[in-house]
């Protein structure tokens, strides 16, 4: 009986170190192999993870200038909005030991294809040739009355 609980002691150590789902049945502990990232610098919106490792590939969910945790203020240009949203997907990335040089690809949701040019230079500055793969797409509204959601996914590159 003393073996079964320090195993299971060593199980949840585990889970916790390596921030990794699971589902305890009846005694059993059934370990989803769902490794996640999060970021202090941003809140959760929703039943998401920051960031989902895939095997070779970390995929980060959308972020917005109103996901940074901060006292109330909020980003209002398209430009500070865009720079927001990279601060918070590239700290997660920093959690995951990747860099924007490792992104593959990057999806844009913006509310006004108005706003693309403004985005568009954030973006360039914030890559390096040769640029991730990128969608950029016009929604009605984002969560939280944003006006730029970005998402990205990360190779890792051995």
């Amino acid at each position: 009986m003393a073996i079964v609980i320090h195993f299971l002691y060593l199980v949840i150590l585990y889970i916790l170190f390596y921030k990794i789902e699971c589902i305890i049945i009846k005694n059993e502990v059934i370990i989803a192999m769902r490794k996640i990232y999060t970021t202090d610098l941003a809140s959760v919106s929703g039943p998401y993870s920051h960031a989902v490792d895939a095997g070779d590939f970390v995929y980060v969910s959308g972020q917005t200038a109103r996901n940074a945790n901060g006292e109330g203020k909020f980003a209002e240009s398209i430009t500070d909005q865009t720079h927001e949203c990279f601060n918070l997907l590239f700290d997660i990335l920093k959690e995951a030991n990747l860099t924007p040089d490792d992104v593959v690809k990057v999806n844009v949701f913006l509310t006004s294809m108005e706003h693309f040019n403004e985005m568009n230079e954030v973006y360039q500055e914030r890559f390096s040739a040769p640029y991730p793969a990128r969608t950029c797409v016009a929604v009605l509204e984002l969560p939280l009355g944003a006006d730029v959601e970005i998402e990205v996914v990360a190779k890792k590159f051995k």
